[in-house]
């Protein structure tokens, strides 16, 4: 039978994990035009919570945080931005359509004669590769005037401002304590996508009542953290620490009540891009560009999200809670598949299969001697775990409202 889990106030807001057993997350990878990896994912575990709870189920009813990095944070808006009915903007079935509509237009694959080729190489020395006037278009477009503090569940979005050269993560509940860190949707999104050499840098600023201003000069959140998980983790910490009710009585190291999906947007299979045979012979312009493709950028976004991988799972590991950390990747992406920009209509297309596939997939996992995604003994699939994490995630859900003074009693 499906629940039906309304609160007194008539909406499916999640209630505080206080009530609950677990602290539910849900991170995504940054990945530029990948993203279609990760929504096809999310459309499945949506589906099966609709199958346990009703067609109005959203994933924002389910996690207490959704991070996204990059692409990843574009999906994580999507998911968590309130309509007038104070419902998600998106379904997440509605992302893949989203990424096939616009992405030939944030992307635009214009050139690809041999001589306009060239030219494109040559203005990308001096400027970003793409103007980014479309993804900000269809950013505010959708995104309107939405802020942070607006979401329907917290979330965490990693940036990097390039004035301070530190981290700055946008965070619902920072959002909530510092008006100057409340900045619109559509800024911290634009601002998170902002790959270097692919995307122009964002610049905005803030203001509180008090007429107090804060400038921000920020790009791309993968120079930070591209798989944004342990971010993620670690604001929930904070929290702890600072003595949120929403947290009491989990203690600041209790690891073993988490329960994380991590979705990847895939990265280039080993050995696939680059060796230091020909690394050795780079330059400036050699780690810049090259093959059409920026190594630089590569190497740290996938740097960045396997050592996050590494340190998640060696944490459940060691707490043998290995079984509520799911990390969905496909390490064996190839040419046109593990770039970021390529929008063609056929490579998209071929995402989408990769995503997919990726679903009949067996479960993997780091292996902590070697550092490789390896599958794992009992040859379970995504698919079937993602099945059981819903199952998980619903029925948190429905013990939390059942504890919970602020929600009506649940009927079936």
């Amino acid at each position: 039978m499906k629940n039906v889990m309304l609160s007194s106030s008539g909406s499916l807001k999640l209630q505080p994990p206080t009530y609950g057993k677990l602290i539910t997350i849900l991170s995504i990878d940054g990945g530029g035009i990948r993203g279609i990896i990760p929504a096809t994912i999310l459309e499945y575990l949506e589906s099966q919570l609709q199958e346990l709870d009703g067609e109005d189920a959203r994933l924002a009813d389910y996690f207490d945080i959704i991070a996204g990095t990059s692409t990843g944070g574009l999906v994580t808006a999507m998911l968590t931005a309130p309509n007038k009915d104070k419902r998600p903007i998106f379904a997440a079935k509605d992302i893949k359509p989203f990424y096939l509509e616009h992405g030939p237009k944030i992307f635009p694959q214009k050139g690809m004669l041999f001589f306009e080729s060239i030219m494109k190489t040559l203005k990308s020395l001096i400027g970003p590769k793409y103007n980014g006037k479309y993804l900000h278009q269809v950013i505010k477009e959708k995104l309107g005037e939405t802020h942070l503090h607006e979401t329907l569940t917290n979330v965490v979005i990693p940036t990097f401002d390039i004035k301070n050269l530190q981290p700055t993560i946008f965070s619902t509940f920072e959002a909530r304590e510092k008006p100057l860190m409340d900045a619109k949707l559509s800024d911290i999104c634009i601002s998170t996508s902002a790959a270097p050499t692919y995307l122009p840098a964002h610049y905005f600023k803030t203001q509180d009542r008090d007429d107090n201003f804060h400038e921000f000069n920020l790009v791309d959140g993968g120079v930070a953290a591209n798989n944004p998980a342990l971010v993620a983790t670690s604001q929930v910490t904070k929290q702890i620490m600072a003595g949120n009710p929403d947290f009491f009585p989990i203690k600041p190291i209790d690891y073993g009540r988490f329960l994380v999906i991590s979705v990847g947007t895939g990265s280039a299979k080993v050995e696939q891009k680059y060796n230091a045979k020909i690394a050795s012979k780079w330059g400036i312009l050699g780690w810049l560009l090259n093959g059409g493709s920026t190594p630089i950028v590569d190497v740290f976004t996938q740097a960045s999200g396997d050592m996050v991988d590494f340190h998640i799972s060696v944490v459940f590991q060691a707490l043998h809670s290995e079984e509520n950390y799911l990390r969905i990747q496909d390490d064996t992406l190839s040419g046109t598949d593990s770039s970021v920009d390529i929008s063609t209509k056929e490579n998209m297309n071929k995402l989408v299969e990769i995503g997919t596939n990726l679903l009949k997939k067996p479960v993997s996992r780091v292996n902590l001697q070697t550092g490789l995604f390896e599958e794992c003994k009992k040859k379970d699939t995504n698919e079937e775990t993602l099945k059981r994490f819903a199952k998980l995630l619903s029925e948190e859900k429905r013990l939390r409202d059942s504890k919970s003074p602020h929600t009506s009693k649940t009927s079936e």
